[in-house]
């Protein structure tokens, strides 16, 4: 391993302006915007309410029919060719176009599809003042809101800087290693992204053509990029586990269970559901290597210098401290009580899991050398290794 002490980063400025703070509040209207139905044909931007029904050789498709259906015109986000062939109608009226369904059974495949309207209405945004304020938050005055919302994407941005200093770091770390790839490891981390994309465009109705069109990219471009961004997450994945060997890292049950915690709120389970999903299905082990990782790439970051864009140096540490919302004060206080007690949710994910699975996780964090020099192990260390990575999904 190359020694990781001296390497530079630079990350994005962490600047909020005027202007993303005013689309904030703008998006924030919009959710609180009113409908009005109004006695006119339908222009770019009003909600229709409308009946759908396709037929492809005079039989109707059930699953690309739809009743009701409230839509805003000019969205592009339903069948191609509906904003047109909706645009001047009024309520009562009906047009019938041909389009190629999205999705469903028939989805790619040309359609006859009869719009019927049955009313327009008109989006009211609310008034920018204090009534607004009021409603839309817990603050009395537009100016409150304002400062509140650019505190809010001020934390954004500090937190898209630290991600970004983990991406880049890794990068520079990857940069000073060459290690043979096994291709067997990267053809299925190849095939597991291709298969990631088919399921994100099949649930976005969207094909593989139209999403190449829409990223502006050849087939064999496409393909290119997929080949790259496997082999970097294979190699981050070899790298961050040697380096994990090599500094004697190793995984306590307490991470174990904060990393069950986490995934848990951001799948909208409860923690012990996910830990004994996880322990049922011997997944233990690929959990204790990404938490390995992660702790391999923070020990990197500490050791890097970064700077933002206009030459300031940040230190990682305090900012992460910051955003914890720690103080100078209380930083040794908090560690020491972040030592003495788990939360709730982490008990409960400690507790679904029994002594056995806890001993087989502890062992094969001991294990993680022996994983690393195996083939078999690279496909879970490609996978694991996505988020260090700091690779974006294709889709």
């Amino acid at each position: 391993m190359p020694d990781y002490d001296g390497l530079e980063v630079v990350v994005d400025d962490a600047e909020v302006t005027d202007e993303q703070v005013d689309e904030t509040i703008d998006n924030l209207r919009e959710r609180f915007a009113s409908l009005t139905t109004a006695e006119r044909p339908i222009e770019e931007g009003d909600f229709a309410t409308i009946d759908l029904v396709a037929k492809i050789d005079g039989e109707e498709i059930a699953d690309a029919s739809t009743s009701g259906f409230s839509y805003e015109v000019g969205s592009g986000s339903a069948v191609e060719g509906l904003d047109d062939a909706l645009t001047g109608l009024s309520a009562g009226e009906e047009k019938t176009f041909t389009g190629t369904l999205s999705g469903g059974e028939r989805a790619g495949e040309e359609a006859e599809i009869t719009a019927t309207v049955q009313s327009v209405k008109v989006k009211n945004l609310p008034e920018l003042d204090e009534e607004f304020a009021q409603l839309a938050s817990e603050f009395d005055t537009i100016e409150e809101l304002r400062e509140d919302v650019r505190g809010r994407l001020e934390r954004q941005v500090r937190m898209q800087q630290l991600s970004e200093a983990r991406d880049k770091a890794l990068e520079a770390l990857l940069e000073k290693v060459e290690i043979p790839l096994p291709d067997a490891v990267v053809d299925e981390e190849i095939g597991r992204r291709n298969q990631q994309l088919e399921q994100q465009l099949q649930m976005a109705g969207m094909s593989k053509e139209d999403y190449l069109a829409d990223q502006e990219k050849s087939e064999e471009e496409f393909d290119t990029d997929v080949a790259d961004a496997a082999r970097l997450a294979v190699k981050g994945g070899f790298v961050l586990d040697q380096l994990a060997v090599q500094e004697e890292l190793n995984v306590e049950n307490e991470e174990l269970s904060e990393y069950v915690v986490t995934q848990a709120m951001q799948m909208g389970v409860q923690p012990q559901q996910l830990a004994q999903y996880l322990t049922e299905n011997n997944q233990l082990p690929a959990i204790v290597s990404e938490v390995l990782r992660s702790k391999a790439l923070n020990l990197v970051v500490e050791h890097v210098s970064v700077k933002d864009e206009s030459g300031n140096e940040i230190d990682v540490d305090a900012v992460q401290r910051e955003l914890n919302g720690e103080t100078g004060e209380t930083v040794e206080a908090d560690e020491a009580d972040a030592e003495s007690a788990e939360s709730t949710d982490a008990a409960e994910a400690t507790e679904a899991t029994d002594a056995a699975e806890a001993t087989e996780a502890t062992d094969a964090a001991e294990a993680a050398d022996d994983k690393a020099e195996a083939a078999e192990g690279g496909s879970e260390a490609a996978e694991a290794s996505e988020d260090a990575a700091g690779e974006k999904k294709d889709a």
